[in-house]
């Protein structure tokens, strides 16, 4: 147990409440833990109907992980990073497959690990203040949680501009892109979870998604996604830069700007953990981004981008390539190299 989760049964309704505002309510391992806990257990019991999931405070769902974790545990050589990442990538595909309905209120930040709990559940709802995006190019990482199966199936164009560039997209553009289902305005959240708690919920999505139509309300105007956006569709990373270079364009050149700040050797893995997502099953790609996770702790810009955004916070990272043309094929391969046996979740 721990106080950085909270959790009730309203009803036959399974409520889970992420509990660190101050941090944003950035997952811990003992928050992975817990969640696992109490879903498995509710799923066993007849007397819940549904589980939602929710942020405390009203900055954040969750805005990640714990960052500082991996980077100390990749530094000691300790065997932390790995069990941080086996459990919550084990979350991530018990939360894909959940046979009860999971209903998400992703308001606030949504942000890396607060991803892979929403975006792999069936029910997900936006609410006013809802800011999505995956950064992780920008510490020198990939968007893992998942990232490399749902990214691409939103389209190739947009899902490499959310992984490469961490673009943060708002309700609105949630709710058209379908990484939500629909908008609740965030003062009728607490109304929402009562009607759930007081409907005979019996296990159906439909039952769930009946009492969330009630309250779906036209989500605020989204600022539409540039047609430039056709440049991410390259087959590779100096050809999207050329692209986006070629069309001149204020978001296009924004773009190119935001792309040469990230980690080049970042960039290519993620470009390249896309383009091998969008063929696979969701365990495989579980399975892959938790070789890709266990390489990168081998690499200088893992480190290097955690100590300049979140240490040291001089906002300069030193990357190992000076541009993306530098990453070699062999250097991209060897972050896909096979490093170990993924979770037993994923093969039951």
């Amino acid at each position: 147990m721990t106080d950085q989760i909270l959790s009730r049964v309203v009803g036959n309704l399974g409520h889970i409440t992420l509990n660190r505002p101050k941090a944003l309510n950035a997952l811990t391992q003992p928050m992975v833990d817990e969640i696992t806990r109490l879903m498995l257990a509710w799923e066993k019991d007849d007397a819940i109907g549904a589980v939602l999931i929710d942020g405390a405070g009203e900055r954040a769902f969750c805005a990640g992980g714990d960052v500082i974790l991996l980077h100390d545990s990749g530094k000691a050589g300790d065997t932390r990073a790995e069990h941080f990442w086996r459990t919550e990538y084990a979350l991530n595909e018990l939360i894909d497959r959940y046979s009860k309905p999971y209903i998400t209120l992703i308001d606030g930040f949504v942000m890396g690990g607060g991803v892979g709990l929403s975006v792999h559940g069936r029910l997900r709802i936006a609410g006013d203040d809802t800011v999505f995006a995956m950064p992780e190019t920008g510490i020198g990482y990939f968007p893992d949680v998942g990232g490399s199966y749902f990214l691409p199936r939103l389209g190739m164009e947009v899902g490499q501009w959310l992984g490469l560039t961490g673009a943060r997209l708002s309700a609105g553009q949630c709710v058209e892109l379908g990484i939500a289902n629909g908008f609740v305005p965030s003062a009728k959240h607490e109304a929402l979870i009562d009607a759930l708690g007081r409907t005979k919920l019996d296990g159906s999505d439909k039952a769930a998604a009946d009492v969330i139509a009630a309250f779906i309300a036209p989500p605020p105007k989204g600022e539409p996604i540039a047609a430039a956006v056709k440049a991410f569709g390259e087959l590779t990373l100096p050809a999207i830069l050329k692209a986006l270079d070629a069309d001149g364009g204020e978001w296009a050149v924004k773009q190119a700007a935001n792309l040469r700040r990230k980690s080049p050797l970042a960039l290519c893995v993620t470009h390249e953990a896309l383009r091998r997502g969008a063929k696979l099953p969701f365990r495989k790609a579980m399975a892959l981004e938790l070789d890709i996770s266990l390489n990168f702790l081998k690499t200088q810009d893992f480190y290097e981008g955690i100590r300049a955004q979140l240490i040291d916070k001089d906002r300069n990272p030193k990357w190992s390539h000076d541009d993306v043309s530098a990453v070699t094929e062999t250097q991209i391969a060897r972050l896909f190299a096979k490093t170990a046996n993924p979770p037993q979740e994923f093969l039951d």
